[in-house]
């Protein structure tokens, strides 16, 4: 029973982080495949394993890990001997993702950069709420970069203590 039980939260994970991703706006058969590969044992997983692991056809995780690998995240790799390829969580994968959401506060604030030239006549009042959003966008789109830069610097730092 507690293979079944464990098999049973192993699937409940993979769902939650495609749930995950696709609040992000990612399809949710791309945040599965992220899940699995986070818990999956070895680390790399054939298209075909995945597929089958995920109940998915091999369409979609063709679509889904190219869309993966254009993103940064995961990595097609070989292994020796063997004469299919795997996928694999791509180091730094996480710090892409937050990368990937700098490009979007780009996007939200030249979005609210066109609708201020669009209220620039009008009453102050009226342009505080995009005043507001676009504070918040130059904010955002200035300091993502930064913590990250200061995440890698945290990371190295603890793989330098594992190491003693």
């Amino acid at each position: 029973m507690e293979k079944e039980q464990r098999w049973f939260q192993e699937k409940h994970f993979i769902e939650d982080v495609g749930l995950l991703l696709e609040q992000s706006g990612l399809p949710r058969m791309a945040g599965r495949i992220l899940g699995l590969l986070l818990i999956c044992n070895p680390p790399h997983q054939s298209p075909s394993e995945l597929a089958e692991t995920l109940h998915a056809s091999k369409g979609s995780i063709s679509t889904m890990t190219r869309l993966l690998i254009e993103m940064g995240l995961i990595e097609r790799i070989a292994v020796p001997e063997r004469r299919r390829d795997y996928f694999r969580i791509k180091p730094g994968a996480w710090s892409q993702i937050i990368m990937f959401e700098v490009s979007e506060v780009a996007t939200g604030r030249q979005l609210a950069e066109r609708g201020l030239a669009l209220v620039e006549n009008q009453p102050p009042e009226l342009q505080e709420r995009l005043k507001e959003a676009h504070d918040l966008y130059v904010f955002l789109e200035r300091e993502y970069p930064l913590l990250i830069g200061r995440w890698e610097k945290e990371r190295e730092k603890n793989a330098g203590k594992k190491k003693k």
